[in-house]
C-alpha cells in the first residue's frame, strides 16, 4: 500500500534552513504562541513536559518566553539546556517541532519588553516582580507539518478530496536547520 505521499499530485516536502527556516518558526508561532516546553528531566513529576506561552520569536529565530527562577523548568535547564518545543495549531495545519539550546537570565530590560498583564496571573507583583526570569531557545533543528496554499484552500481540497475520493491534500512539511 501506498502512503498518501505517493498519492498526491503536488510536491508536499519542503527543507528549509537558515533565514527560511527562521522566516517558517516566525510564521508558525504566530499562529499558535502556546507550545510543549520539553526539558530532559529524570525524576520530574511531569517529565520535563510543560505547556508555555512564547513571548517573543526574533529575527535570529531566538524564542523567548518568561518563567519563574524557582521553577522546575529553570532547575532543569540549567542541569541540561536541551529542550524540545512542540507547536500544535489546528487539526489540519501548524505543527512544529524544535530541537534547541535555553539559557536562563533575569535582565529585566527584556523582561519588559516581553511583559503581557497576564502574566501577573502567575508574578502577582507584576512586571518588577523579582521571582522572573527570561528563557531564550536557540533552535538549532527541527520538523514542520504545514499547509501550503493557507487554511482556507487547503479545507476546500480535503472537502474536494473526500467528495471525489482521490488525494487533494494541500499540506507541505519538511526540516528546520538553522545555521
Amino acid at each position: 500500500m501506498d502512503s498518501i505521499n505517493k498519492n498526491q499530485s503536488e510536491e508536499n516536502h519542503e527543507n528549509l534552513t537558515n533565514r527560511d527556516a527562521t522566516k517558517k518558526i516566525q510564521e508558525l508561532i504566530k499562529e499558535v504562541s502556546t507550545c510543549f516546553f520539553c526539558t530532559h528531566a529524570s525524576g520530574s513529576d511531569t517529565g520535563g513536559v510543560r505547556p508555555m506561552s512564547v513571548q517573543k520569536v526574533d529575527d535570529d529565530g531566538d524564542i523567548w518566553l518568561l518563567s519563574a527562577k524557582d521553577s522546575h523548568k529553570n532547575k532543569e535547564i540549567s542541569i541540561d539546556p536541551g529542550v524540545k518545543l512542540y507547536f500544535i495549531g489546528s487539526a489540519h495545519s501548524d505543527f512544529m517541532q524544535l530541537d534547541g539550546q535555553a539559557t536562563i537570565n533575569d535582565d529585566k530590560a527584556k523582561i519588559k519588553e516581553l511583559w503581557q498583564p497576564i502574566l501577573k496571573t502567575w508574578f502577582t507583583d507584576g512586571v518588577d516582580d523579582s521571582r522572573i526570569s527570561v528563557i531564550k531557545v536557540t533552535p538549532s533543528t527541527g520538523y514542520y507539518w504545514d499547509t501550503r496554499h493557507g487554511k482556507a484552500i487547503a479545507g476546500v481540497k480535503i472537502l474536494i478530496g473526500a467528495i471525489t475520493g482521490k488525494t487533494f491534500d494541500d499540506s507541505i512539511e519538511g526540516k528546520l536547520k538553522l545555521s
